[in-house]
């Protein structure tokens, strides 16, 4: 993707969400509970895996050693701050980057 695309990928995303009325109109609030949600070092690990590619559950669970239980708390922990979604097929439901998600993973995890 090139940088252009990605720039009117997150645009649209923003718009989408600010829509559908699922950020907070209040930046700084939107911003603490997603740097909340991004203290657990599990959080942290699913989204560097969902950068390399989409995650089934089951996958996310065998690949970090997650009980349902865990692997379904930290994901929608994720989701409800918009670093993750859901993005169904014919045989699975997957786990995909937002662009949220994307700016952690290039703004915060690549700088370490």
């Amino acid at each position: 993707m090139t940088p252009e695309e990605a720039a009117k990928r997150k645009k649209e995303w923003v718009a989408k969400m600010k829509q559908e009325g699922k950020m907070k109109e209040n930046m700084s609030e939107d911003h603490k509970t997603v740097l909340n949600a991004l203290q657990n070092p599990a959080r942290r690990k699913i989204l560097k895996a969902l950068e390399r590619r989409r995650m089934s559950l089951e996958e996310i669970k065998a690949e970090f050693k997650l009980t349902d239980y865990q692997a379904r708390y930290n994901l929608n922990m994720l989701e409800s701050t918009l670093c993750i979604e859901k993005e169904d097929s014919e045989e699975s439901t997957y786990y995909v980057l937002t662009p949220r998600g994307e700016g952690y993973v290039e703004n915060v995890e690549l700088k370490k």
